[in-house]
């Protein structure tokens, strides 16, 4: 929030000012959930490393996530209804933004903010400002977002707290003192010495309690913790998704982040970061599986309902796509035009696609391929 006219300061606590990279960490409070938290990642990446088509399996993880991360923030949507958009989007449907909600193309345009800052490390540039930058303009490129100044910095104080109470519970960095703020952060990430876990964890709060943006700043933020885990050599791929623990345990999050500029406490915030990459390595890791698992098992079935040598070609497309328009199937999959279109009357008939919209007139049918939905969609 921008406005704190009519707003409670009393319990406010203030920026970090000067205080940012802490001195000196409790070493011996960290060094436990450390150990535990690099041995995790370490057998989650093993698991990456070790599956050969990694993309297609956990392409639809990055949108559960992009759900989880906005949810935090109070946008409410779910993973099939950002999926149908996404569907519509690539289908070429023309009305595919007028007819979805609002939030549910928020979220989206964190699945696409992600994948751009992504495609700019592969590209070899380093994370950066502009990097930041970009990644937020994508984030509020439409709707709600599109009149907060995409890609800026702000240039008004802005605040944190709770509408419903009318209370302000932290004020981050001063625009006027945000360049260099933001200039040391981004030294810190990339010349500090510290190891990497906690360089994540100490970037992560420092870029939150900056809070540079007027809006979307913990969905930036959140975004940069993997690509600071791929950067900096701890994921193989830029696949690994942490927000499910923030939100699980938001109350504690927001509280620990909080508490580093209110009390100087690091070193509980390190520990409590830390205990979230080791449960969120330990949940990426037994998702993953599921989904390997998962795709064994399909490939078996769709060669033996296909009768197929393009069998393994719908499977792919469908882990990578699993909400999808027939006609992007028809076009994107590599299958023969009326192969294509027996297949998807075939896995309708045995119940491994459901339609969610029929085909009208010149509008194609919309597929859903629910054994996959089931396993990544968010429990109710």
């Amino acid at each position: 929030m921008n406005d704190k006219v009519d707003f409670d300061l009393n319990n406010a606590v203030d920026y970090h000012y000067g205080e940012f990279p802490p001195r000196q960490l409790d070493l011996a409070k960290i060094i436990e959930p450390l150990t535990d938290a690099t041995g995790s990642i370490a057998r989650y990446d093993q698991m990456l490393r070790g599956m050969l088509n990694r993309e297609v399996l956990l392409a639809p993880l990055r949108t559960r996530d992009a759900v989880v991360s906005s949810r935090i923030e109070g946008t409410i949507s779910t993973i099939d209804e950002v999926l149908q958009l996404e569907a519509n989007q690539e289908s070429g449907e023309k009305d595919a933004n007028r007819t979805a909600r609002s939030e549910t193309i928020e979220v989206a345009l964190y699945s696409r903010a992600l994948r751009q800052a992504q495609g700019t490390l592969t590209e070899g540039y380093p994370i950066s400002e502009h990097l930041l930058r970009g990644a937020h303009q994508t984030l509020l490129s439409f709707g709600r977002g599109a009149s907060k100044n995409p890609g800026s910095y702000k240039t008004q104080q802005n605040y944190i707290g709770e509408r419903g109470r009318r209370a302000i519970q932290f004020i981050p960095i001063n625009p006027e003192s945000l360049p260099s703020g933001m200039e040391k952060l981004i030294a810190f990430i990339h010349a500090d010495e510290t190891v990497p876990l906690l360089r994540t964890a100490l970037a992560h709060v420092e870029f939150e309690a900056l809070h540079p943006f007027e809006d979307g700043n913990g969905r930036v933020g959140r975004m940069l913790i993997t690509l600071m885990l791929w950067d900096l050599g701890l994921i193989g791929r830029p696949h690994f998704y942490v927000s499910g623990y923030f939100e699980e345990n938001k109350d504690e999050y927001l509280m620990r982040m909080r508490d580093v500029s209110q009390h100087g406490n690091w070193s509980d915030w390190c520990v409590f970061f830390l205990k979230a990459i080791n449960a969120q390595s330990l949940s990426n890791l037994n998702t993953a599986q599921k989904i390997q698992n998962l795709y064994d098992e399909m490939r078996e079935r769709f060669r033996d309902c296909l009768k197929s040598q393009w069998s393994n070609h719908a499977l792919d497309f469908m882990f990578a796509n699993p909400v999808f328009r027939n006609n992007k199937f028809v076009a994107s999959s590599g299958i023969p035009t009326a192969t294509a279109n027996r297949f998807t009357r075939k896995l309708v008939d045995e119940s491994l696609l459901h339609t969610v919209l029929p085909s009208s007139g010149r509008t194609p049918a919309m597929y859903a391929f629910e054994p996959l939905l089931q396993l990544v969609r968010e429990p109710t």
